[in-house]
């Protein structure tokens, strides 16, 4: 039936359809990963979010690994490309350098659905969510609801109930959104152009002021 579709806006969203959905990614988060970067079993270490290439390299610390694996890549590329300057570069590598200090508490690898914007998210009419398209890999579990923060997720307020109800998230993660905003920006700056690319530059200072 037409009204059995998965909606994409989220109309259908509302209520205990978004603290489901909270509550059933957070369990997925904590269902863990053996380490940052690996890939779900059988899964490809040569992947794409969108399309771009992503390289599943595993790694123990998620600080190094992320600016290694998930935010210089893209940057060099943004560069490369002439999308961003050598000299406005420098700010994201300086966040990078400090991102030890940055994170947070250490945290286990979570399993990532790992391209989590509003479009991989299908609200259901009978009550359900579905995710959809995922780029799968060990992460960190902030970076998942940090696209959520970035892509406008309908809901979001009860997304995250449900998600704190299953797996509280540590002190001051709102905090560090933008951190883990950074990499889906640079993924868009190298896709898309500029726009993203001034967005990523202006994440990445406000990060550095905090």
């Amino acid at each position: 039936m037409a009204g059995d579709r998965p909606d994409r806006e989220g109309t259908a969203g509302a209520g205990e359809t978004a603290l489901d959905l909270g509550r059933t990614l957070a369990g997925m988060h904590l269902d863990g990963a053996p380490t940052f970067g690996s890939t779900p079993p059988g899964g490809p270490r040569e992947a794409y979010i969108g399309r771009a290439p992503m390289h599943n390299v595993e790694g123990a610390e998620w600080p190094q690994w992320y600016a290694e694996h998930r935010v210089l890549p893209y940057l060099r590329r943004a560069v490369d490309d002439g999308t961003i300057t050598l000299s406005e570069a420098e700010v994201i590598e300086r966040l990078c350098a400090r991102l030890p200090d940055l994170a947070g508490p250490a945290e286990p690898p979570a399993r990532l659905h790992g391209d989590l914007w509003n479009g991989n998210v299908l609200w259901g009419a009978d009550g359900h969510a579905w995710l959809i398209d995922p780029a799968a890999h060990g992460g960190h579990r902030e970076t998942d609801l940090a696209m959520l923060h970035l892509f406008g997720c309908p809901h979001l307020d009860e997304v995250l109930r449900g998600y704190e109800s299953a797996a509280p998230l540590a002190d001051g993660w709102s905090d560090r959104i933008g951190l883990h905003q950074l990499f889906p920006l640079l993924v868009h700056a190298v896709l898309f152009g500029r726009g993203y690319a001034e967005q990523a530059l202006s994440t990445a200072k406000a990060a550095l002021e905090r």
